[in-house]
């Protein structure tokens, strides 16, 4: 308390003084007081309202920060510190305020209950001998506020005698002068719950205050504008009912400054809003777009709610009876990886249930009327429970870091086998977490480079080896099919298809614009065609470039979001990518070439270089066509034509290095169900 009346009560009880000579009235003196403070502190409240303002800016890019690194929170919380430093916003600057209120707060109540020697500037010894005169006379002792009963006794007129010949009774008649009401409110006094006077008008007015403050920051406050009803009104009745009751437990001098506080608060709000407007800097109708992605994602859980409650249960019957086989499922787009083995394991079988798990409650698996695939909808809390009473012989997925994360091995029965179906091509090395393979125990392997890698990573790792199984790859096998059933029609105009990932520093945020200008009007018909991902996860970059294109959109130049189809990419004579696996896919089903822009690479595994094994995802870039720099891309138009003439040499070439590359092309859906029905039976 002594470093509070040293280093704040004496500066505000100076501040105080003044208000209080200039208008001879307690009162008054507090809400100019307080006007002044809020008139100091102005500096911070528009710094807050400036970084309020960037943090409502930023939200659409923490949004697309969420989804880009969902299952990376450390890589999460490293991207959202760099978007910080970039637009200059500071986290802390919002406690400022409050930082500043809690000391001038307490200063004041240090002010109010030492009225001798801040707002009377009596001397300490003048003070000390007060008190030692008036301890004599006061029965029931000073209490914790000696200086605020003197007041009361000498203003009373009470032992006023005592004193004279001490040589203190100019102070004495100081003190008498003071007027230590306002409006009939003994400021000194603390109002009382159970006492109904004028001194319990400070809390109700305190309480009114507080609800006008909040009623006008739900409506105009940059920060509480983007708070659902709920939260807003949670926050407004907490804060009501703090101030009501902190005017019960300080003087009402501090209630006065409380309530003066509240009100001076709401102009000082209009203020900043109308210097720093928010409608000037934040897109308003971006965010409104954004909100109602996130309530219709609630909304959707919501109303799905009920069926995974009774696909959960209608599980956990079967699992008791008897399951052989379980397929898990992300989304609808992952059956297009494990429905070469579940149609030969239909074939194969003629008693074999399938059950189809999903957390996709549109999947199209429930589009497949086949009375020997049994599917259910399961949503993230009810999956984490079923998996770990999962009483089946064979569990397939496609979702790595088994154990890790959500998704545990089964609890009930521990000879359970899980296999992992890869649902790429690529490097299980480069593009996986460490050890995201560690807990299955079998490998469904696309490649020997794969094969190789899991040994490897186990020797890394030093963990027991896994059985391998050379399946292939079955979206490849389909593809490839699909290619070779559509009929062949020769377009005069040759068409370039921009597909790139959805990883950070992509073809649409780094050289987009290069690409397109250098081809724009050279005889070619340009589609980009964005990863699902990059629109669902960056809804403002994307609504930004096709408001940047949108005088160019037509037959020859188009920005295709709609993926039912994978007609664009068998058809096109050339795809641009990045480090997307689509470049590899195009490649091997249509035996034409690819280039591909050295963009930042996709490392998912920072230690990947462990392992002295080429990541195929590097060691296929120039097998499958060229690649280029970003800064070449402003002159790719040399480089897309010398492309399309030399198709012909790349068509022998891609086709050979396929057939050596995957294990069992055309066959990858028999040797897996094989496989799997070879392990039910044992």
């Amino acid at each position: 308390m002594d470093l509070i009346n040293t280093i704040i009560g004496i500066p505000l009880g100076y501040l105080l003084w003044v208000c209080y000579t200039i208008f001879s009235d307690y009162g008054i003196a507090i809400i100019v007081f307080t006007l002044l403070t809020k008139i100091i502190t102005f500096p911070i409240s528009l710094m807050v309202q400036k970084n309020s303002v960037k943090m409502i800016k930023m939200k659409p890019k923490l949004e697309a920060l969420r989804f880009r690194y969902s299952e990376d929170k450390d890589k999460y919380y490293d991207e959202q510190a760099k978007l910080y430093k970039a637009e200059k916003y500071s986290p802390m600057a919002g406690v400022w305020p409050l930082l500043i209120q809690i000391p001038i707060i307490l200063g004041l109540i240090n002010v109010v209950y030492n009225p001798l020697t801040h707002l009377i500037r009596i001397s300490k010894d003048t003070i000390a001998l007060l008190i030692s005169k008036a301890e004599i006379f006061a029965a029931e002792g000073l209490g914790s506020a000696p200086q605020l009963k003197i007041l009361e006794m000498i203003q009373n007129s009470e032992f006023v005698s005592q004193f004279n010949g001490a040589g203190i009774e100019e102070s004495i008649s100081s003190i008498q002068s003071v007027k230590t009401d306002f409006l009939g409110i003994d400021m000194a006094a603390v109002p009382q719950i159970g006492t109904i006077n004028i001194l319990f008008l400070v809390p109700v007015l305190a309480g009114i205050s507080a609800l006008l403050l909040c009623y006008v920051q739900n409506k105009i406050n940059v920060l509480q504008l983007e708070q659902g009803k709920m939260n807003q009104w949670g926050m407004s009745i907490f804060m009501i009912a703090f101030s009501v009751y902190f005017s019960f437990i300080v003087p009402a001098a501090v209630g006065i400054y409380w309530i003066a506080g509240n009100l001076l608060s709401i102009a000082v709000m209009y203020l900043v809003n109308i210097i720093y407007n928010p409608k000037k800097h934040i897109d308003y109708e971006e965010l409104s777009k954004i909100k109602e992605e996130l309530l219709k994602e609630a909304e959707e859980k919501h109303k799905y709610k009920a069926r995974a409650k009774s696909d959960y249960k209608r599980f956990c019957k079967a699992n008791i009876e008897g399951i052989d086989v379980i397929f898990y499922s992300e989304k609808s787009g992952f059956y297009k990886y494990f429905s070469n083995t579940i149609d030969s394991l239909l074939t194969r079988s003629d008693s074999l249930i399938i059950h189809y798990v999903t957390s996709d409650p549109e999947d199209a698996i429930f589009q497949k009327n086949n009375s020997r695939i049994v599917s259910y909808f399961v949503d993230q809390p009810r999956l984490i429970a079923l998996m770990m009473k999962v009483e089946a012989s064979v569990v397939v997925m496609t979702t790595p870091d088994l154990e890790k994360y959500y998704i545990k091995r089964s609890k009930i029965r521990k000879d359970v086998e899980y296999i992992y179906m890869d649902h790429a091509c690529v490097s299980l090395n480069l593009t996986y977490r460490t050890g995201a393979f560690d807990y299955f125990d079998t490998m469904f392997v696309t490649s020997q480079t794969q094969a190789d890698e899991i040994r490897a990573m186990e020797i890394q790792r030093n963990k027991p080896k896994k059985r391998i199984v050379y399946t292939g790859y079955g979206l490849i096998d389909n593809m490839i099919a699909d290619y070779q059933a559509m009929p062949k029609t020769e377009s005069k105009e040759k068409t370039v298809l921009i597909a790139p990932s959805w990883q950070e520093d992509n073809i649409l945020d780094s050289c987009l614009d290069n690409i397109i200008e250098s081809l724009w009007g050279k005889g070619y018909k340009l589609i980009v065609r964005p990863h699902p991902q990059y629109i669902k996860r960056f809804p403002v970059q994307m609504k930004e470039i096709i408001n940047k294109y949108e005088d160019r959109l037509g037959e020859n130049f188009q920005i295709q979001t709609d993926f039912s189809s994978n007609s664009t990419v068998y058809t096109a004579n050339l795809i641009i990518s990045d480090w997307s696996c689509i470049a590899f896919e195009y490649a091997f089903t249509t035996n034409k070439p690819t280039l591909l822009v050295n963009t930042k690479m996709k490392i998912i595994n920072p230690d990947y270089e462990k392992i002295d094994i080429e990541p195929v995802d590097i060691g296929l870039r120039n097998i499958v066509g060229k690649t280029i720099e970003k800064e070449e891309t402003a002159n790719i138009y040399e480089i897309v034509k010398e492309l399309m003439d030399s198709q012909a040499d790349y068509e022998e070439h891609i086709e050979k290095y396929k057939n050596e590359y995957f294990f069992n092309l055309g066959k990858s859906g028999d040797v897996g169900a094989k496989y799997i029905l070879d392990r039910v039976k044992k």
